[in-house]
């Protein structure tokens, strides 16, 4: 672990700029999911516990370096008071800009337990072109760093890799459960390992297949991915969502898992339909019997126990997409069969299980497992680029 926690830190009477991930939905000016604010309260909490000042800073939206009025962070500043109200006493502060005057000013009227918001950092062009004036301004306001936002760790920004080099760092209690997780799931993980892939399309984790086959000892592949993998083996697919340019490239990724070791499971059975709606008229046919007017919209009972079997012999299980077309019922069964099963292991202790991504989350939620899993990242892009193998900048920069 190249990085330092809170715990490592004196925040006693120091002002903490702590980078979070407030970018929350909202709707007529109302915040409509808080899961992200809820999921940094512990490091404010513990930043205030240890004397420290906690002023956030935080992105919204993409006003691509514009001054956005629809785009300032004012519009999450009630959300998070009322998420705060047992922590602290009063209201939120909050400053208008996130360098400069109004900024230096806030950030010097701060009390103790108090706990300051800084205006959205994508307003200055310098965030996301990481200029080193722009991080210096920020760091200027501060004694030190922490970063609490994983899910923005994969951009090199001035509020995420910049400031970090300029200030003693640290990581708040979200990134290093995230990073704790990860690295108990890809780094240093019990065997067996599986990983499950599902989604629409190869071509977008062409990156993160070839890492994981390398890294897993089985390797679950799923929704219209599979049926790219199965076209590969000259298999008909019918009207099935496909990308057919990519078959030679999923050839070459089951050579790569054989040489590697890693068993590669497509379905052997599938739920095929005429018409992708609610309801629609289905059956279930073998893997190679898809009817030529047919699609493939999820696997069949027979691949569902050979992933929940394969489940029970494993330690550690990574989890980024759906088996099938689960918004739609009954194209939801395999991913809810098999996140039920993941979930009962998980609770009963056997497996540590990891998930992330947006269609992931949604897909657990919808199944009612993702409460029972070890661990659920917040994270979108940053838990696929781990995922990859890649280096993440803002971790990275945690431990220059």
């Amino acid at each position: 672990m190249g990085w330092k926690t809170l715990d490592d830190m004196d925040l006693n009477g120091k002002t903490v700029l702590t980078r979070v991930d407030i970018n929350v939905p909202v709707k007529d000016g109302v915040v409509t999911d808080d899961t992200r604010i809820q999921r940094i309260l512990p490091t404010i909490r513990d930043i205030l516990e240890a004397g420290g000042k906690p002023v956030l800073l935080a992105h919204f939206g993409r006003p691509k370096g514009e001054r956005v009025p629809a785009m300032s962070l004012s519009v999450v500043r009630p959300a998070l008071e009322a998420a705060l109200a047992d922590i602290i006493d009063g209201p939120v502060k909050f400053a208008e800009d996130c360098i400069g005057g109004p900024a230096k000013q806030a950030v010097a009227a701060l009390e103790p337990g108090e706990v300051l918001l800084l205006e959205n950092t994508r307003f200055h062009a310098g965030e996301t072109t990481n200029d080193g004036t722009f991080a210096a301004s920020l760091a200027a306001l501060g004694d030190i760093y922490c970063n609490d936002a994983f899910s923005t760790a994969h951009r090199a920004h001035g509020s995420t890799e910049g400031i970090a080099r300029l200030l003693p760092s640290c990581a708040g209690r979200l990134m290093q459960a995230e990073l704790s997780a990860l690295e108990a799931a890809l780094g240093t993980p019990q065997r067996p390992v599986v990983a499950v892939v599902g989604g629409a399309k190869v071509s977008t984790k062409l990156d993160l297949l070839g890492n994981l086959v390398e890294k897993v000892d089985h390797l679950v592949i799923g929704g219209g991915m599979a049926n790219t993998f199965l076209a590969a083996q000259g298999i008909d697919v019918g009207k099935s969502l496909a990308e057919h340019d990519m078959t030679d490239t999923a050839t070459e990724i089951l050579t790569k898992a054989s040489e590697a070791g890693c068993e590669i499971i497509l379905p052997s059975d599938v739920v095929v339909a005429r018409e992708f709606a609610a309801g629609a008229a289905h059956e279930v046919v073998a893997a190679d019997a898809c009817p030529a007017d047919a699609m493939i919209l999820d696997a069949g009972p027979d691949s569902v126990a050979r992933i929940t079997a394969v489940f029970e012999t494993a330690k550690t299980l990574i989890w980024n997409g759906p088996l099938g077309a689960f918004e739609i019922a009954p194209f939801d069964a395999a991913t809810n069969a098999a996140a039920a099963k993941a979930a009962e292991l998980s609770a009963a202790g056997t497996l540590t299980s990891v998930a992330g991504g947006g269609d992931t989350v949604a897909a657990l939620n919808q199944a009612q497992a993702a409460d029972r899993f070890t661990y659920i990242s917040t994270a979108g892009g940053a838990f696929l680029e781990w995922m990859e193998g890649k280096t993440l900048p803002g971790v990275a920069a945690l431990g220059a």
